[in-house]
């Protein structure tokens, strides 16, 4: 499956149902009275994070996604059906931002659940609704309200136990194909890792989620090589493992390097805990 961890999309919660006008017809009944219906409500559209899920792939050919409308009332006080519910299914760690891209929407990183995003309109009210004592055959209905409608983007930050950093060809995916069933690409040239890989260790009986990230040079927090794309997968990770190859003449100047790219890209990365190997 290909990875993708950031994706547009358009969505538009469901238009409610017009109301009805309509007016008894029976036998032996002359004043009938009216009985048109209320509209229905339109879908909403609601985020649900699934476990099994570590790619917005879903969403790469597919951008505009619309909920149901409302069904319209009927005569004899019958209420339009409800529009169907759509659900957008994405994994855990999603963030979801508004068209600028910066300001947050929600941050979903518990599994299996469910948040509305937009509201379904309501439905307009049938012309019984409006029927009193001053009024006993009310001629109009309301229409139903309409949808909300928002460009969305969607930004996925893997969430790990263990996330690999260093310098390109540091060793990280040997690391994660030694320690895990994952099987990464290893090559002797840089940039073989180009999106990140996860693995999954057993460790006495416990098993923790391994999360290889694409190497990283100098300038990387400016977009430098691979730059900032795959930077915030490192935000999720509990600890992080640094390796440096021991090889390269200058290997402080190597881990510095590595440090001083977490430490621009987020003040929450400098103090998190890590191992250098």
């Amino acid at each position: 499956m290909k990875f993708l961890d950031e994706a547009k999309i358009y969505i538009r919660s469901g238009n409610g149902g017009n109301g009805c006008v309509g007016f008894r017809r029976e036998k032996f009944n002359e004043y009938g009275g009216p009985d048109g219906g209320n509209g229905g409500r339109g879908g909403s559209i609601f985020v649900e994070t699934l476990h099994n899920l570590n790619t917005l792939i879903d969403y790469r050919y597919q951008q505009h996604f619309k909920a149901n409308a409302g069904g319209n009332g009927q005569g004899s006080d019958r209420t339009g059906a409800d529009g169907a519910p759509l659900v957008l299914r994405v994994p855990v760690g999603t963030q979801i931002f508004y068209d600028d891209k910066t300001t947050l929407l929600g941050d979903f990183i518990e599994p299996g659940a469910k948040t509305l995003l937009l509201k379904g309109g309501n439905g307009g009210f049938g012309n019984a609704h409006f029927k009193s004592s001053t009024n006993q055959a009310p001629r109009f209905a309301n229409k139903g309200q309409e949808g909300q409608e928002l460009w969305i983007w969607l930004r996925l930050k893997l969430i790990a136990d263990v996330g690999l950093v260093g310098l390109p060809n540091a060793g990280k995916s040997t690391f994660l194909s030694m320690t895990s069933r994952a099987r990464p690409k290893i090559a002797d040239y840089p940039f073989t890792t180009l999106v990140p890989q996860l693995g999954v260790a057993s460790i006495h009986g416990h098993e923790i989620v391994i999360a290889d990230i694409p190497g990283l040079i100098e300038g990387a927090h400016e977009g430098v090589g691979l730059g900032v794309r795959f930077l915030g997968h490192v935000e999720r990770c509990k600890i992080l493992l640094h390796l440096v190859d021991i090889s390269n003449p200058d290997i402080l100047k190597d881990y510095q390097t590595v440090r001083h790219e977490l430490a621009a890209y987020s003040p929450l990365l400098a103090p998190k805990e890590e191992i250098i190997s």
